[in-house]
């Protein structure tokens, strides 16, 4: 056979493997969304996923209610600003998304911020003109294309991060357990001078001495549930009931049994969630908070707007990234995108009196252990929010802050678990020194401040792993002189100059040295100058120097 015509077969046949290969994959991909669900492509018609989406957007809907009221609490903001957040996630933010399956809302990570900022800025009002402005700031982002910036956080700064949330929600919800009625203005920060010389331990030293017994009871009972419900022998269960909503049923059940048989243990109105009484669209308006203009006059403002849409967009860059591993078809979700919707979403929610919002990744989780197919399912989860507004807000006034305090205080301890804390230790000081700086420096200052000194720790440690690696090091010893050859890495920049320094004094004298260089994508300009200085060294001490690979040092007048 010919060359030519050899070439022909050989290509008929690599051209039949590919068709092989392609109709193979297409199969898996046919076969998976047979599985999964017939409206398992991204933009599927609503016509074939909406049973699907429907019954998941309702499961969601159940686990987000308590959790959107939580959120609230715990950032001492209105509760119905929670629902507000929840809303405008489903309605607003799932339609604009680029992801499928993760659900928006407001978010444990950022009560925090929310908590301290609207103490600093003195009112609720002010606070939402911040949560606009993060959210404009997050438009840019997206059109900016920084949806990469999650990758240049150190694993061990994120999980320190989230930890000392996790920590924080702990130490904010004890009160509430407790059933003492504190109030949250004060601060989160541990330091002594706080609202009004105290900090969160006072705070809870406080209400260990008006301990309501049957807030305490409830409070016990609900985290039995949480702890019952997240064992593997639950599974079933959990995903008919959520474990949040059967904790807020017992609770809203407990508490009228106490009413009835037990007055000694009954909750006070003040203990219990306080929703404004909605009667049609014109009773929603009226429930509705605007921001306070007044306040752009105020640095403040700007300071907790951009730390609101730097964390916030972390946050939701994480939880899609985890969401997109959920997925059983393992859709890849555009991150500039998803900037974007957030940043709509949070301006939007700023302009009508709502919580800043995230991804949630509980929440996406639970859509998609429910089988939502598409985005269709977290719209349908703001549906249900807005006309539970609408038609139960007599219901979820009778759930107790308890209730909703052990969800928090179950939900602290998942975000800061021991495991966290082992794991770091076991992965040595690289991980361990970012991940506890980061906890301490955000529970004694504030959470930007915090992440930024853990940052700094962080990248003090990759400047000393850069350090130690700038070269290969090899030596050969004979009874009467050194061989040693030093290979330089692919990129030596000036932060290796120290390491390289000691190194070349470290040489033996009467040895012959090389230095290869020839790998070397980049050497820096201070580098070479004092490699090649370093030859005048070399004949002082005997050493036969040889300069492979390394450039001629550029004249100072051409600089």
């Amino acid at each position: 056979m010919s060359t030519p015509m050899r070439r022909r077969s050989a290509d008929r046949r690599a051209s039949q493997t590919r068709y092989q290969m392609d109709s193979g994959f297409m199969h898996a991909i046919r076969a998976r969304r047979k599985e999964n669900g017939s409206a398992a492509a991204p933009g599927a018609p609503l016509a074939d996923s909406w049973r699907a989406d429907v019954g998941a957007g309702l499961v969601v809907f159940l686990v987000a209610l308590p959790l959107c009221l939580g959120v609230a609490l715990a950032s001492g903001a209105p509760l119905f600003s929670g629902i507000v957040t929840g809303i405008v996630g489903g309605l607003l933010v799932a339609r604009l998304s680029g992801s499928q399956l993760m659900v928006s809302g407001p978010a444990a990570g950022l009560t925090a911020i929310v908590l301290a900022a609207i103490t600093e800025l003195g009112s609720f009002q002010a606070f939402l003109v911040a949560v606009v402005l993060a959210g404009l700031l997050q438009i840019v982002l997206g059109y900016a294309k920084a949806g990469i910036i999650g990758y240049f956080f150190p694993s061990s700064v994120i999980k320190g991060m989230l930890a000392a949330i996790g920590l924080i929600l702990i130490l904010k919800q004890i009160p509430y357990a407790l059933g003492a009625g504190i109030g949250v203005s004060e601060e989160t920060r541990f330091a002594p001078g706080g609202a009004e010389g105290g900090n969160s331990f006072t705070t809870i030293l406080g209400a260990l001495r008006h301990v309501h017994p049957g807030a305490l009871l409830l409070s016990l009972v609900s985290l039995a549930v949480l702890v019952m419900w997240d064992r593997p022998a639950m599974a079933r269960v959990k995903k008919l009931a959520p474990a949040a909503l059967v904790v807020v049923v017992v609770g809203v059940a407990a508490s009228a049994l106490f009413q009835l048989a037990a007055p000694a243990l009954a909750l006070p109105r003040s203990a219990l969630v306080t929703l404004p009484a909605m009667d049609g669209v014109a009773g929603i308006v009226d429930a509705l908070v605007f921001p306070d203009w007044s306040a752009l006059a105020r640095p403040a403002v700007y300071t907790v707007a951009i730390t609101i849409a730097l964390v916030a967009s972390l946050e939701t860059l994480l939880s899609l990234e985890a969401t997109d591993k959920l997925d059983p078809l393992k859709r890849n979700s555009p991150a500039n995108r998803e900037l974007l919707a957030q940043g709509v979403g949070n301006a939007v929610a700023g302009l009508i009196g709502g919580l800043p919002m995230t991804g949630v990744i509980v929440r996406s989780s639970a859509n998609i252990d429910a089988g939502g197919r598409t985005r269709w399912a977290s719209f349908f989860h703001g549906v249900f929010l807005l006309v539970s507004v609408v038609a139960l807000a007599r219901v979820l006034n009778m759930i107790p802050l308890a209730a909703l305090a052990a969800i928090l205080l179950y939900t602290g301890y998942k975000l800061a678990r021991p495991k966290l804390f082992t794991d770091a230790y076991r992965l040595g000081p690289k991980q361990l020194v970012p991940f506890a700086t980061t906890i301490v420096a955000i529970l004694f200052t504030d959470l930007l401040l915090g992440i930024t000194i853990g940052l700094a720790v962080g990248a003090f440690f990759i400047l000393l792993d850069n350090y130690r690696t700038a070269y290969f090091y090899h030596r050969d010893e004979s009874a009467d002189h050194h061989r040693v050859t030093i290979t330089l890495s692919e990129d030596v920049t000036f932060l290796n100059k120290a390491s390289i320094l000691e190194m070349l004094d470290a040489l033996p004298r009467h040895s012959a040295v090389t230095i290869d260089g020839s790998r070397s994508l980049h050497i820096d300009h201070d580098v070479v100058e004092h490699l090649h200085d370093f030859r005048e060294t070399a004949r002082s001490r005997n050493i036969a120097l040889e300069l492979v690979g390394i450039p001629e040092p550029v004249p100072a007048a051409a600089h």
